[in-house]
Formats: C-alpha cells, sequence, structure tokens
C-alpha cells in the first residue's frame, strides 16, 4: 500500500515537473549548479590525486629520503626556516654512510640540469634533466637497468664522463640501435653511455623516462658543490626496520651537523608514506571548501523550490480540496508535496551528477589518465539533494495539508 501510494506520488511529481517545464527548469537549475560544482570539483581532484600520488611515490619499497627542504609544500608557510638550513654536503652522506649499520643501502643525488641532449643520430626535445647519483641511489629509487650497468664506485673514484639514459631518451636518441658505449652530448660535454634503465612511462600526460645519470663526483667537478644541497636516499632492509634505521639515520645526521640536542633537525626526512599522507591532508581541505561553497548554491536553490513549491499550493487549492473530500488525509497531502520537492531536486541532482562527471574527467582525458567516477561523493550529492527537498518541501507541504476542505473546494 504505501509502495504503490510512494509511485503514485513520484509519477504525480513528474506529471507537475512536465506541466509547467520553464517554471522547473529554472528551479532545477540551481540544484543542478550547486551538486555540478561538487562532483566536478570532486572528480578531478580524485583524477589528480591517484596520480600525484603515484608520482610521489617515486621511492622504492622501505626507502625514505633526506633534504634540506620538506618533499612537498602542501600547507608550508615558513618557507624562511628551510633557506636558513646549511646545506647537505658530500661529505654529510658519505659519514652517514661509513656510520649507519642498519641501512641496506644509501645513495646521494642532486639535479644539475636541464636542456638537450644530442647524440649522432639526432636530439632531444629540451627538457632532459641531469642527475647526479651514487650506486645507492638505485635500489633507494627503484631504479632497474635494462641495459648494460648501474654506476660503480670506480666511476665516482675517478669522476668519469659515463652515464646512463633513461630508456624514453634512449629511444629518442638511438632510435635504430642500442645506445650502449655510444656518446651523448649533455650542455657541451660527452659522455659515454654505460647502461639503460627499464621503461616506466607516462605521469600526468608527461614523460618519466626523459633523463640522464651520472656519477655525482663527475657533476659536482663540473658544476661545483658551493651552493648545492644534496639528497640522501636510505633503504631500510626491511619494513619492519624501517622505523629503526630512520631513527638511526636521523641520529647520525643529528651528530655530523652538530645539532645541539633539544633543537630541531636541520634536514627533513620523509617517505612515499608521509608525502600521500601531506597531499591528502591538503585535498582534504580543498574538498571541504568546495563543499562548502557549493552548499551555498543548494541553499538557494531549496528557497527557489520553497518558493514554487508555495505558488503550487494556491494553484492546486481546489484540486486539494477534491482529494481531501474523496477521502485523502492530512498525510496523504502532505506526502504528496514532500516527494514532489524531493523529485524536483533529484532531477536536477541527476543531470548535475552527470555534467559533473563529465566534466571531471575532462581533466583525465586532457591528461591521458584513466577515467575516474566518484561514487561516495555522487551518493553524497544525492542524498544532499533529498535532504534540500525534504527541509524546503515540508513549509508548503504542511500548508496544502492544513488547507480546509470546504474553503479549497470554494477557491476559484
Amino acid at each position: 500500500m504505501l509502495i504503490h501510494e510512494f509511485k503514485e506520488n513520484v509519477l504525480m511529481a513528474l506529471a507537475a515537473i512536465a506541466g509547467h517545464k520553464l517554471r522547473s527548469a529554472l528551479t532545477l537549475l540551481g540544484v543542478m549548479i550547486g551538486v555540478f560544482s561538487i562532483i566536478v570539483v570532486m572528480t578531478a581532484v580524485r583524477v589528480l590525486q591517484s596520480n600525484i600520488e603515484s608520482q610521489l611515490s617515486q621511492l622504492g619499497a622501505n626507502s625514505f629520503q633526506i633534504r634540506k627542504f620538506p618533499g612537498a609544500f602542501f600547507g608550508v608557510t615558513d618557507f624562511e626556516k628551510f633557506w636558513r638550513r646549511r646545506d647537505i654536503s658530500y661529505g654529510d652522506g658519505i659519514q652517514l654512510h661509513e656510520r649507519a649499520t642498519l641501512a641496506q643501502s644509501i645513495g646521494l643525488e642532486t639535479d644539475f640540469w636541464g636542456g638537450m641532449a644530442t647524440s649522432r643520430y639526432g636530439k632531444s626535445p629540451p627538457n632532459v634533466r641531469l642527475f647526479g647519483e651514487t650506486p645507492g641511489s638505485f635500489p633507494a629509487k627503484n631504479w632497474v637497468v635494462d641495459q648494460g650497468r648501474s654506476l660503480m664506485e670506480h666511476d665516482l673514484e675517478s669522476a668519469r664522463a659515463v652515464c646512463i639514459l633513461a630508456a624514453g631518451l634512449a629511444e629518442v636518441l638511438f632510435p635504430h640501435s642500442s645506445a650502449l658505449d655510444e656518446e651523448v652530448k649533455l650542455d657541451g660535454i660527452k659522455y659515454r653511455v654505460v647502461g639503460v634503465l627499464e621503461k616506466k612511462g607516462q605521469m600526468l600526460g608527461g614523460n618519466q623516462d626523459n633523463y640522464v645519470i651520472i656519477p655525482l663526483t663527475t657533476g659536482l667537478n663540473r658544476y661545483g658543490a658551493r651552493w648545492r644541497s644534496l639528497s640522501i636516499l636510505v633503504q631500510a632492509p626491511s619494513r619492519e626496520l624501517f622505523e629503526d634505521t630512520r631513527e638511526e639515520v636521523r641520529g647520525i645526521l643529528r651528530t655530523v651537523r652538530k645539532v645541539p640536542p633539544g633543537d630541531e633537525d636541520d634536514f627533513e626526512i620523509f617517505s612515499n608514506d608521509s608525502l600521500v599522507k601531506q597531499f591528502q591532508a591538503f585535498t582534504l581541505a580543498v574538498r571541504v571548501g568546495m563543499a562548502l561553497i557549493s552548499s551555498i548554491s543548494l541553499l538557494a536553490a531549496g528557497i527557489g523550490i520553497m518558493n514554487i513549491m508555495l505558488v503550487s499550493v494556491t494553484e492546486r487549492t481546489r484540486e486539494i480540496g477534491v482529494r481531501r473530500a474523496i477521502g485523502a488525509k492530512k498525510r496523504n497531502i502532505m506526502t504528496q508535496f514532500i516527494v514532489e520537492a524531493i523529485v524536483l531536486c533529484e532531477v536536477g541532482g541527476v543531470l548535475g551528477v552527470l555534467l559533473g562527471i563529465l566534466g571531471g574527467n575532462g581533466v583525465a582525458y586532457a591528461l591521458e589518465m584513466p577515467v575516474v567516477i566518484p561514487v561516495d561523493w555522487i551518493l553524497l550529492g544525492l542524498f544532499i539533494c533529498s535532504l534540500v527537498g525534504i527541509l524546503f518541501g515540508t513549509y508548503p507541504a504542511m500548508k496544502a495539508a492544513n488547507l480546509d476542505p470546504i474553503e479549497s473546494l470554494r477557491y476559484e
């Protein structure tokens, strides 16, 4: 009985919406805009979040990094504190390597240069990065050599002019042959290729395989070590020993850098998990802020729905009187108008959801990312639409239910 009554009320609500197309469309517009703004932002953020989290997770398993500056600046405001810190030097890294007992591998790295790489077969776009590394960087960054060899200690000791190419760059510079033992020119300097890394593919629409690795000492000799802060990459032997390794490394660095007891570290330690959590906290603030802004639009839409429903009650006063005369109770009249308000909101909500998913995934299409459908936010958006319909449809429904049947029948 209740299901039949609910179905009849929904059909009557849809008929009322169809009977006043322009008025209903203008009323739906407010709800649609409110829901659209929520869904489009949440979809776009979800698309970016999944890919940026993958990009932030650049370190290998059980690895962490030490730098002068934070790994990401989400929500950071005190930049001057980081600028005042002493640079992390090559000597700091060497002493850490000599003293650490728990770490499985320790590597040092820095970014020396960016520009065009050339070979005897051609040239690359002008966005190639030149990194200086030590052998310990490879396991910590999950780099796997596909051809040739990795860096070795004698490459650093002799500051040799050798390099390892990322897979994408190797294909660009040597499209028809192996890159091994070939020469590559970077910033006017020639390097002999001794290895090529495994391919990683695209990330955020960009190429992850577009860089060159040289021995760190070679780069420091040619580009200088002054005013340059290095990154230290550490890989723990297991997840169980991760925190112990981290604390040992932290203690050694504080000693090496002569940080007074009680003072905070003059370096940052971060891992994949810490970066991802920092980013998630940042995006949560964005999502909450956007939801609050969109709620203003839904509030305005709710007031519009109340206004339209009050007009509808006035227009249908005689209809209400007839229904009461043939046995309809106050509860039936009230349910009819509340359901009508809910249906009005839900139609606008569904349209807003569809447009929001299309708009948000436009970002995914533009950046060549997988399509995302934020089911949780879709359900929340539709629930809010129902809530708006109930809250702003209750007063008109009560007014309709409390009309005097006799006076309603006389209404012209």
